[in-house]
């Protein structure tokens, strides 16, 4: 028969200072439970807290002590249980073992038989938190020992109040640190590419993801004033991608006609209703629109339509779309400004080609400049020219490849397409997409289907090069992207076609007359030559003598150069070695530290409670095994020895960890990591990149060298470095070693020579800019003039001749 519970020691203090040292409500919920399983030694104790759950309040159990587990993750708020019945009475209740039925218990897993079943009700200021439930089992529960834990209860109740808005705050500091970071990587992602095709799919997608909605349109200002419906990402079934609106008509050019955001959250609105007059399906229910500019000038109009979840927008979506807009309006101006760079480049280029063909009457010059001049502006991967000339068809240019074998397998197959292609006298654009021809009648798709397969080829262009005297060949172009051309560029080939068919006439016209290219330049030279004045062309035999003794033997130092940057020797990432929040930082970005210097303390509480346990295990192992000895008990001895040994090792890994909480500098340098104070609060996980320190006290800087000077590098020759942040100075260095792999630099190969270079006084940062010297001797005043002259001529001849 079980008797009444003793008296209790409720021991107030011992839990308000255990409630004090957590802040989190799972952690307080198991101080209490464990602090009530102190209290009520043979009674077991689960605490549960009143939450919602989809949308549904239910009881949760945060924690238990004793031989309790509760089956069930949740329990709903009205139930036939123990809980439901104190719910309705609004008090403490208990339930004698003898009267219960199973059912008012169903939800535990009791390894015990109990005598009795007591919940609590945990209150504050008439709100319901959660309930306490206690299962005694050979001692029972009475009114009298309820009324007695009621200053616990309460005490347990504020603590819990206080966890919640503790949490509740947490949550909401999230919340806002997560959409500043969303808008911080839209604003990189958004500035990841200028390409207007690339950006906008992007900004949709975004957009979508940090709005939650079914879809985003981005309508763009057009020079007219008009809004066009550039991307829509998602499904709006009111409107469509080119769709038209002029300001003042409709949502979007009421949004740029007053350049203010606009919100309509109701399906009654009359603009809602009148946009869904149009279409018979689903209806949208929610709108806002938000104006893009940018320095006070409209750019376009960013819309998102109907949230995913079915609810409508509020003030707080549409704050998160006029951000979204600011960014996205930044990105838009710039992708705007590269369209219109492209088509001044694209006009200037035109003009460069077409001055280039019309002021020679050189036939292979035109032709080179005709393939080769439009690679700045247009995307191919290949051009060409046929000429026909005496009834042969002939290809006579490629773009790279001022020589080729027309009998090449890799050519022969282009000539023969050019062929066919100028028989029908009219353009011609053929596309492959998803292994699908793209061309006018079956003849010409099973004929470039196979060429697009022998070439790799995806997509190729052809313009007949006539006038009025009939066919003067076929200009093509051709590149594995099928849409390599756009409007402007099949304008541009357009022009070109017509001048280039112009200056091909008259050169090949031109170049009938015998041996004139050759004969010509040299004719008017030496009849120049002759009709200066005896003394003159004397003086002109003794400059010219004067300046080849010169070149021969007077010696030059000769100097490589190249564009310089720095970079430090040594530099390290700090990464913290255990998990944990950074308490303070001692540092800031430029400061100058030493190895082993403090940059930053986590908080140490938690390291230091699990070393403080470790050492009170090790002192009790120690006294055992001490006791054991004094009794003569060898065996016992040897075990509580080896308990010890291992606590010890536990002392030492908890000391370790603490220890660890200390952040240091692995090396001497300066912090390179900006805002590393900014770290403060903030949790870190193990490996962490938390901050970098550089040391600059010397400095590499790669000197970007061409190819044609690699050879004449060596080792520790000394070198000389002027930086664009110190034009009046001058660091001196010595060469460390040549790379031995070339690098592309724009439209040239070079090898980096890495020069050495002093820096006490810390000038040089890495990242600067320059250029650099470095000495490689002595050498005739020719040789140091002209030897790049003279290695192209060299190539030159040795391609001609082959020797």
């Amino acid at each position: 028969m079980a008797g009444p519970i003793p008296a209790l020691r409720l021991d107030m203090l011992a839990l308000s200072e255990s409630l004090l040292q957590q802040h989190s409500l799972q952690a307080r919920a198991r101080r209490i439970a464990q602090h009530l399983g102190v209290v009520l030694p043979d009674c077991a104790v689960v605490v549960y807290l009143l939450d919602a759950v989809d949308g549904a309040e239910v009881w949760l159990p945060k924690a238990s002590a004793g031989e309790i587990e509760v089956a069930a993750s949740t329990i709903p708020r009205e139930n036939q249980l123990g809980l439901g019945m104190m719910l309705q009475r609004g008090e403490a209740i208990v339930f004698s073992a003898v009267s219960t039925r199973r059912e008012l218990y169903s939800h535990l897993n009791l390894r015990r038989t109990f005598s009795s079943l007591a919940y609590l009700p945990l209150m504050h200021a008439s709100q319901w938190l959660g309930a306490i439930e206690i299962a005694c089992f050979d001692s029972e529960l009475d009114s009298h020992a309820l009324a007695a834990l009621r200053p616990l209860v309460e005490l347990a109740a504020i603590g819990l109040w206080a966890s919640i808005g503790y949490e509740q705050e947490q949550s909401a500091s999230l919340a806002s640190v997560a959409r500043l970071t969303q808008l911080y990587d839209l604003e990189k992602t958004f500035s990841s590419t200028l390409e207007m095709d690339e950006l906008l799919p992007i900004i949709g997608s975004k957009s979508r993801e940090v709005l939650d909605c079914r879809a985003v349109n981005i309508w763009l200002i057009q020079p007219d004033e008009t809004l066009l419906l550039v991307h829509q990402s998602g499904f709006d079934p009111t409107s469509s991608e080119g769709e038209i609106q002029r300001p003042g008509e409709g949502l979007p050019g009421d949004v740029s006609d007053s350049g203010e955001a606009l919100l309509i959250d109701s399906a009654d609105d009359e603009r809602l209703c009148a946009r869904n007059a149009a279409i018979t399906g689903d209806a949208i229910s929610s709108v806002m629109l938000a104006p893009l500019m940018h320095d006070g000038a409209l750019v376009g109009v960013l819309e998102a339509v109907d949230r995913s979840d079915g609810a409508v927008f509020s003030e707080d979506h549409l704050f998160a779309l006029t951000h979204v807009a600011a960014a996205a309006s930044g990105a838009l101006h710039n992708a705007s400004l590269l369209l219109a760079e492209r088509k001044v480049e694209v006009l200037e280029t035109l003009v460069k080609v077409s001055t280039e063909i019309t002021s020679t009457l050189d036939l292979d010059r035109v032709l080179q400049a005709v393939v080769n001049g439009p690679a700045t502006v247009i995307p191919y991967e290949r051009a060409a020219i046929a000429l026909q000339q005496r009834g042969r068809f002939q290809l006579r240019a490629i773009s790279g490849q001022p020589e080729f074998d027309s009998a090449d397998p890799q050519i022969k197959p282009l000539q023969e397409l050019l062929q066919w292609a100028t028989l029908s006298g009219e353009p011609l654009l053929v596309r492959r997409r998803d292994g699908n021809i793209e061309s006018e009648g079956e003849e010409s798709g099973a004929k470039f289907a196979a060429y697009f397969d022998a070439t790799g080829m995806e997509g190729f262009h052809a313009v007949p090069l006539m006038d009025e005297e009939g066919k003067v060949g076929m200009l093509s172009f051709e590149s594995s992207d099928p849409d390599f051309l756009g409007e402007a560029h099949l304008e541009m080939i357009k022009v070109l076609a017509a001048q280039a068919t112009v200056s091909v006439r008259n050169a090949s016209l031109y170049r009938e007359v015998p041996f004139i290219n050759v004969l010509e330049p040299l004719l008017q030279k030496k009849q120049r030559f002759l009709a200066m004045h005896t003394h003159r062309r004397a003086a002109l035999l003794g400059l010219a003598t004067a300046a080849v003794l010169f070149l021969c033997l007077f010696p030059l130092p000769y100097r490589v150069e190249g564009e310089a940057r720095v970079s430090p020797i040594h530099r390290a990432q700090i990464q913290p070695q255990v998990e944990g929040v950074i308490r303070q930082v001692f540092v800031h970005e430029g400061d100058a530290v030493q190895q082993g210097s403090l940059i930053a303390e986590m908080q140490d509480a938690e390291f230091q409670a699990a070393l403080a346990a470790a050492q009170a295990r090790l002192a009790a192992a120690l006294g055992s095994m001490d006791r054991a000895l004094s009794m003569g008990d060898g065996t016992e001895a040897g075990i509580l020895r080896n308990e010890a040994e291992f606590w010890s090792a536990e002392v030492a890994r908890a000391h370790e960890r603490l220890q660890a909480t200390r952040i240091l500098s692995p090396i001497d340098g300066v912090i390179a990591t900006p805002h590393v104070e900014d770290f403060t609060g903030k949790r870190l996980q193990f490996g962490d990149r938390f901050a970098e320190v550089i040391n600059s006290a010397e400095t590499s800087v790669d000197v970007a060298v061409d190819e044609h000077d690699i050879a004449l590098l060596r080792n520790k020759e000394k070198a000389w470095i002027k930086l664009d942040a110190f034009p009046d100075r001058t660091f001196q260095g010595t060469v460390a070693v040549v790379s031995p792999d070339a690098a592309v630099n724009g439209d040239e190969r070079v090898f980096f020579a890495r020069v050495i270079v002093p820096n006490p006084a810390r000038l040089l940062r890495a990242g600067m800019q320059g250029r650099g010297k470095v000495m490689t001797g002595w050498r005739p005043a020719g040789n140091v003039i002209f030897r790049r002259f003279g290695i192209a001529v060299w190539t030159k001849l040795w391609s001609m001749f082959g020797w």
